[in-house]
C-alpha cells in the first residue's frame, strides 16, 4: 500500500462545506496533495468530493441536506407566523398573569414591557421566568428564588434580560440581582 503525504491546510471560520472542497479542488488542479479538518472530519483534496465531504461531515448528501434545510426552514416561518398570529391574545395573558403577583404600581409599566418580550429573540418566554422568580420572592426565600433561577438555564443575555426585568418589576429585584451575582 502507498503512503501517501498530505500538506495540511486550514480552513476559515465560517468557510462552508463547499469553500472546504473548492479549497481543496484548487490545491488537487496544481497537483499537491492536501487535506484539512472541517468539523472534526479529515477531507483529501484527491479524494473527497461534494457529496463524499457532506455524508462525512452530516452524514447526507448535498441534496439530501439542502432538502432538510429547506424543510427546517419552512416549519420555522411557520412557526414565526403562527407566534406572530398569537401575540394579540398572549398580550392579554401575560397581562393578567403579571397582575395576579405583580403589585399594582408596576402593572403600568408590565402592560408595555409585554409587547416588546413577545416579539423578541425569547418570544416571552422570560416573561414566565420572571413572573415564576418574583412569585417566589413575594413569598419564600431568595435561596428559593435562587434555585428557581438556576433551574430555568438561562444563557448569558437571558440572565441578564431576567436581572433587569426582576430589577424592574420586584421590590426586591434589586437585593435579589445582588445576592445571586
Amino acid at each position: 500500500m502507498e503512503n501517501i503525504s498530505y500538506r495540511n491546510v486550514e480552513f476559515m471560520a465560517g468557510d462552508t462545506i463547499e469553500d472546504a472542497i473548492n479549497e481543496l479542488k484548487t490545491y488537487h488542479e496544481k497537483g499537491i496533495k492536501v487535506n484539512g479538518s472541517f468539523n472534526g472530519k479529515i477531507l483529501y483534496s484527491d479524494s473527497d468530493t461534494i457529496d463524499s465531504a457532506y455524508i462525512k461531515i452530516t452524514g447526507k448528501t448535498k441534496i439530501e441536506n439542502d432538502r432538510l434545510q429547506q424543510e427546517w426552514l419552512e416549519e420555522y416561518k411557520r412557526k414565526e407566523k403562527e407566534h406572530k398570529e398569537k401575540i394579540p391574545e398572549l398580550i392579554k395573558e401575560w397581562v393578567a398573569k403579571g397582575k395576579e403577583i405583580l403589585s399594582e404600581d408596576k402593572w403600568e409599566l408590565w402592560e408595555k414591557c409585554v409587547p416588546m418580550r413577545l416579539n423578541d429573540l425569547y418570544k416571552g418566554f422570560e416573561l414566565g421566568c420572571c413572573l415564576e422568580i418574583i412569585k417566589a420572592l413575594n413569598t419564600k426565600t431568595f435561596e428559593d428564588a435562587k434555585k428557581i433561577i438556576d433551574e430555568q438555564d438561562h444563557s448569558g443575555m437571558s440572565f441578564g434580560l431576567i436581572c433587569s426585568m426582576l430589577i424592574s418589576f420586584s421590590d426586591k429585584g434589586k437585593e435579589f440581582v445582588e445576592y445571586i451575582k
